[in-house]
C-alpha cells in the first residue's frame, strides 16, 4: 500500500495546530489536511495544562505579536465562545501593588494597556479595591475588566469537529518520527506509518525544536520547560477570591508570579510558580529524564541563563519545596490565606523557547523554509491569541502554496 498523502500536515494537537487547521480550511475549502497527535486526548499538554485565563494583553510589549494577537484573540476568543455555546465567564482581574516600589510597573503596565488598545482599565485605590476584591490587600490596584475564564480543552474539542466536519482528518496516537524532504514536499515517519504531504506546519509545542531537528533544520532557540505547580483553595476558602488577583510582575521575568484564578469549572487555583522541569512533559515534582535534563544542562543559552536569573531561579525553587514560602508569597495579595486552606492542584510544562545568548525569547517565534513552517515559541498567551495565530500561519502557508 502506498503512502497517504495530503496537502498539509499539522504535527501537533494544542490549541495552535488545531486553530491552524480550522483556518486552513476556513481559507481553502476543499483542501486536504491531516492533523496528527502523539496522544490519545487533544490539548494534553500546555493546553490542556493551563489556567484557562482569557488575557486581555496587558503585559505585553506594544508593537509586539504578542501584544497585538492577544488582544485581538482575547475579543475573538470571547466571541467564538458565546457563538458556540461553551461555557465561559468574564471575571475581570486586578492586579495588585502592595509596595511604593511596584507603582511605577503598575502604571507602566496601564500605559502598556492604552497603547495595546486594552478596553476597561481603572486604577483603583485600596477602598475602591476593596469593593471589587474585599480580602485583597494593595495600596493600589489596576482592573482590567475584560479578562475572562475559560476551559481551552474544551474549545480545543469543539475546534476538532469544525476541522472533520470540513473534511481534515486528525489521527490521535501519532507520534512524529522524521520528516525527509523530497521534490514535492515531505514524507513524515510516524508510528502508525508514513505520509506525504506538499507543505509541513510543525505546532509540536514542548517537542517543537526536536520536530524541526527532525525535519533537518538546527533550530535557533532550545525549548526549556518550566513546571508551573498549583494550589486549590479548600470549598470553605473560595469566598475570599470573586475573580483573579495578579500580583504586579517583575519586568526582568518573563512569568506573572502566583496570583488566584477562578475556574471555569468551579473552585480557585492558587499559582503557578515556575521551576525548571527536568523532563519535557514532566508534570510531577521529581519527574526526571537524563536525555532532557543533560540536554538542557550542556545547552549553552541555559547556563548563561541560569547565572542571569539565579535569584530568581532559586526563589520559585524554594517555594516548590515548602508550602509554607508558597503561602507567604500568596498572603501578599491576600493576607487571610492560611495554608490549610490551600491543597495540592495540579500543573503545567511551559515551553518556555531559549536562543543560545541565553536570552528567553518573549515574542511569538517561526522557522519558516521551503514548504514548511515550524513554530518555536508559543508560550502564554497563545491559547488567548489562538485564532488570530492560526489565521497568521494560515497566510504564510497560503503564500507558499
Amino acid at each position: 500500500m502506498g503512502q497517504e498523502r495530503f496537502q498539509i500536515i499539522i504535527i501537533g494537537g494544542g490549541i495552535i495546530g488545531l486553530s491552524t487547521a480550522k483556518a486552513l480550511l476556513q481559507k481553502h475549502p476543499g483542501l486536504s489536511l491531516l492533523l496528527i497527535e502523539k496522544e490519545p486526548s487533544l490539548a494534553a499538554h500546555q493546553t490542556g495544562h493551563n489556567s484557562g485565563v482569557i488575557h486581555s494583553g496587558i503585559y505585553y510589549k506594544p508593537g509586539s505579536l504578542k501584544a497585538r494577537l492577544c488582544v485581538e484573540g482575547g475579543r475573538e476568543m470571547i466571541e467564538f465562545c458565546r457563538d458556540h455555546r461553551v461555557p465561559y465567564r468574564v471575571t475581570g482581574k486586578v492586579i495588585v501593588a502592595v509596595d511604593q516600589q511596584e507603582i511605577p510597573q503598575l502604571e507602566e503596565l496601564q500605559r502598556r494597556g492604552l497603547e495595546n488598545g486594552v478596553d476597561g482599565m481603572k486604577m483603583l485605590g485600596p477602598e475602591e479595591l476593596k469593593e471589587v476584591e474585599p480580602y485583597a490587600a494593595g495600596i493600589k490596584a489596576l482592573r482590567v475588566s475584560g479578562t475572562g475564564i475559560v476551559d481551552y480543552s474544551v474549545v480545543c474539542n469543539l475546534m476538532a469537529g469544525q476541522i472533520q466536519a470540513a473534511g481534515g482528518v486528525i489521527k490521535k496516537k501519532t507520534t512524529f518520527k522524521e520528516a525527509k524532504k523530497i521534490p514535492s514536499g515531505w514524507v513524515v515517519l510516524t508510528n502508525q506509518g508514513d505520509f506525504e504531504a506538499e507543505f509541513l506546519v510543525n505546532c509540536g509545542g514542548l517537542q517543537s525544536d526536536h520536530i524541526a531537528r527532525d525535519s533537518g533544520f538546527v533550530p535557533p532557540v532550545k525549548i526549556i520547560p518550566f513546571r508551573g505547580e498549583y494550589y486549590q483553595l479548600v470549598p470553605e476558602a473560595e469566598s475570599l477570591v470573586r475573580g483573579l488577583i495578579y500580583p504586579v510582575p517583575n519586568p526582568l521575568f518573563p512569568f506573572l508570579g502566583v496570583h488566584f484564578t477562578q475556574m471555569i469549572g468551579g473552585g480557585v487555583e492558587a499559582g503557578p510558580n515556575a521551576v525548571l522541569a527536568l523532563k519535557r512533559e514532566g508534570y510531577r515534582k521529581f519527574d526526571f529524564n537524563f536525555w532532557d535534563t543533560l540536554e538542557i544542562l550542556t545547552y549553552p543559552g541555559f547556563r548563561k541563563m541560569a547565572f542571569r536569573y539565579s535569584g530568581e531561579g532559586l526563589q520559585e525553587f524554594y517555594r516548590s519545596l515548602f508550602k509554607s514560602a508558597f503561602v507567604k508569597a500568596l498572603q501578599r495579595l491576600v493576607p487571610g490565606i492560611q495554608a490549610h486552606q490551600l491543597i495540592p492542584g495540579g500543573s503545567g510544562v511551559r515551553a518556555q523557547a531559549l536562543d543560545f545568548s541565553g536570552s528567553l525569547v518573549d515574542d511569538f517565534k517561526f522557522l519558516e523554509a521551503e514548504r514548511v513552517l515550524h513554530v518555536l515559541n508559543a508560550p502564554s498567551p497563545a491559547a488567548t491569541s489562538s485564532l488570530p495565530i492560526g489565521r497568521m500561519i494560515a497566510e504564510k502557508v497560503s503564500d507558499q502554496t
